[in-house]
Parts: structure tokens; C-alpha cells; sequence
């Protein structure tokens, strides 16, 4: 075998080898998509269930008598900060 043949096959084992990398880091991107999708999805999930319990809270506050709403505002106080902290979460992670 001359040089320039050992040297063709070299390069080509080479090649052979930066190809099988590149799949490799193509599939490691399609996971990381995939569980990026997975868990936006999940905050968004999140995100609407602590919405709808601040909107309970607020409707529970709205039908209280004005005697009874102190009770109710640390629940309702308690569900907006949790909301609060949620869309905040989401904000940065969308960034």
C-alpha cells in the first residue's frame, strides 16, 4: 500500500469518525428539543393551573360578605403570589 493510499484511508477513517459524532450530537439536540418541549408544556400547564386557582380565589372573595373577606384574602394573596411567581418562572425561562 503506497502512502498516499494509507493517508486516503486515514482521513476517511477520520471523516468516518466526525460523521458518527455529528449523528450523535444530532440525536443529543432532538432529546434536548424534545424535553425542552416537554417541559415548556408543563409550565404552561402550571401556569394555567395556578391561574384558575387565583380566579377561584377571586370569585370566592367576590361573593363573600364583608365580614368574611378577611378570611378569604390570605388564601387569595397566597394563590396571586404563587401566580406571580409562576409567570416569572415562565418569563425567564422564555428568554
Amino acid at each position: 500500500m503506497s502512502t498516499k493510499e494509507a493517508y486516503e484511508r486515514k482521513m476517511q477513517a477520520q471523516l468516518d469518525l466526525w460523521n458518527a459524532d455529528i449523528k450523535k450530537l444530532k440525536a443529543q439536540v432532538e432529546i434536548a428539543t424534545a424535553d425542552a418541549e416537554i417541559n415548556n408544556q408543563e409550565l404552561l400547564d402550571e401556569l394555567r393551573q395556578r391561574q384558575q386557582e387565583a380566579q377561584m380565589k377571586l370569585k370566592e372573595l367576590q361573593q363573600s360578605g364583608e365580614t368574611a373577606w378577611e378570611d378569604l384574602r390570605s388564601g387569595m394573596e397566597s394563590a396571586w403570589k404563587s401566580l406571580e411567581a409562576s409567570v416569572k418562572t415562565a418569563h425567564s425561562r422564555f428568554k
